[in-house]
């Protein structure tokens, strides 16, 4: 599982996220706690946050948009 922590665009950020499905990852949204976005992955957890950081940044709205993108244990 990781997690998405941004205060902005967390609806952008699900719909991203949920739409890919490349290189064997995945996301599934699963909760929201704060500002965290809870997501299940397929694949290796540490490629998959790598993963969702460069999508999120790739973004119009994502290069500008402060957030951390980490592995829950």
């Amino acid at each position: 599982m990781i997690s998405i922590a941004s205060a902005m665009q967390q609806e952008e950020i699900k719909k991203l996220l949920a739409e890919y499905n490349e290189a064997g990852i995945s996301y599934s949204f699963k909760e929201k706690k704060g500002i965290k976005l809870y997501f299940e992955v397929t694949g290796d957890q540490e490629q998959a946050a790598t993963t969702a950081k460069q999508l999120i940044k790739a973004q119009p709205w994502g290069s500008v948009l402060y957030f951390q993108a980490a592995v829950e244990a």
